[in-house]
């Protein structure tokens, strides 16, 4: 399970799919509606706000624009009703480890994507999310 920190407009198509996917698997999770991925490390950081499901549904809802701005069909409906407003706090050192890990993956799958972004300044993060100064996060699990 991959709930990237970076904006999704980053991804490639097979990217921002599975991210979806993804992330509506950790809002199954969130909600206990499953037995597996429940101690998984990328929900720490949902799993700390006050309102879980409500952080995981805002997540939800920006990647939903993201492909709707693409002209994909995903339905927002499976997405929780009520949405945080508050925003998660990443570290700059997560959002480059993962920019420079979705670079890697997207020169081998996607190198037209990859050449758009490469060149990109600063990392935005995904719109939940707020920079902080800080390292790579203690959830990460690095590869």
């Amino acid at each position: 399970m991959r709930l990237w920190s970076v904006h999704p407009k980053y991804l490639d198509p097979q990217g921002l799919v599975a991210l979806w996917r993804e992330a509506l698997l950790a809002q199954k999770v969130l909600q206990g509606r499953t037995k597996g991925y429940r101690n998984h490390p990328q929900l720490d950081r949902f799993k700390k706000q006050r309102h879980p499901q409500q952080s995981l549904a805002a997540y939800l809802s920006f990647v939903w624009q993201e492909s709707k701005s693409r002209g994909y069909q995903f339905d927002q409906k499976k997405i929780g009703r009520r949405k945080s407003k508050k925003k998660i706090p990443v570290t700059v050192g997560q959002l480059k480890y993962e920019f420079n890990w979705l670079c890697r993956k997207l020169k081998k799958r996607s190198p037209q994507k990859f050449k758009l972004i490469a060149k990109t300044g600063p990392v935005t993060p995904h719109p939940l999310f707020r920079q902080i100064k800080g390292p790579v996060e203690s959830w990460e699990r690095i590869l």
